[in-house]
């Protein structure tokens, strides 16, 4: 453990509180990707299915049980108790996109031929995209909400939290994961665009936009 983990593991979980806290408040769900949900509690799911055979620490263990907690709640808020409100014409991202090269890739690139490792292996390769239908809807509708977008920028802090994470691990350890490393990277550079936008337009009190595809 250090700060970057800590720090990292508390954006991610901001994120979440936020997403949730947003739904709740409003009752709405409209600017939500039920598909990005729906593929984050996937990940969730296959990466923490040792959660109750390989105990780490009590941080570790309450940390997984409240990442799976949220994204079935937010799951189920999106597509149950406020379905009405849900945009599901502008949520229309093709998930077998992502679901087949990140599953084949788990099996061609993996540390380890078992089923608990391919899992996992499939998580951290599916986490990488699964932001990109949210980013997609945002782009088919042109805006998105203030809040949706404090979400996704504590979302991809997270994420550059934990490269950093992985150096300072490298440095002080000698720790090298080369399969969470990669797929980190490409995940932060999913949000590079939105990182300037949002820096330069909802920290300025503007609404985030983007042009419209042709």
């Amino acid at each position: 453990m250090n700060v970057f983990r800590i720090l990292g593991d508390l954006s991610h979980l901001l994120a979440v509180i936020l997403l949730l806290g947003k739904i709740w408040r409003s009752k709405c769900c409209a600017g939500i990707s039920g598909k990005s949900q729906i593929l984050f509690a996937l990940v969730f799911t296959t990466r923490y299915l040792d959660l109750l055979a390989n105990f780490i620490s009590i941080y570790n263990t309450v940390m997984k049980v409240v990442f799976l907690l949220c994204a079935y709640v937010t799951v189920y808020m999106i597509y149950g108790k406020f379905r009405k409100t849900f945009d599901g014409e502008n949520d229309t991202f093709r998930l077998e996109f992502l679901l087949v090269p990140v599953i084949g890739l788990s099996f061609l690139e993996n540390y380890s031929f078992t089923p608990l490792e391919i899992l996992w292996t499939f998580s951290i390769y599916l986490e990488s995209v699964a932001i990109l239908p949210q980013l997609f809807m945002i782009s088919k509708t042109g805006e998105a909400e203030t809040i949706t977008t404090h979400y996704l920028f504590f979302l991809g802090l997270y994420r550059a939290l934990y490269l950093a994470n992985w150096i300072r691990r490298y440095q002080t350890e000698n720790f090298y994961d080369q399969i969470a490393v990669v797929s980190g990277v490409v995940q932060t550079v999913f949000y590079c665009d939105f990182f300037y936008l949002y820096v330069t337009k909802v920290l300025k009190g503007k609404k985030l936009s983007l042009p419209m595809p042709i």
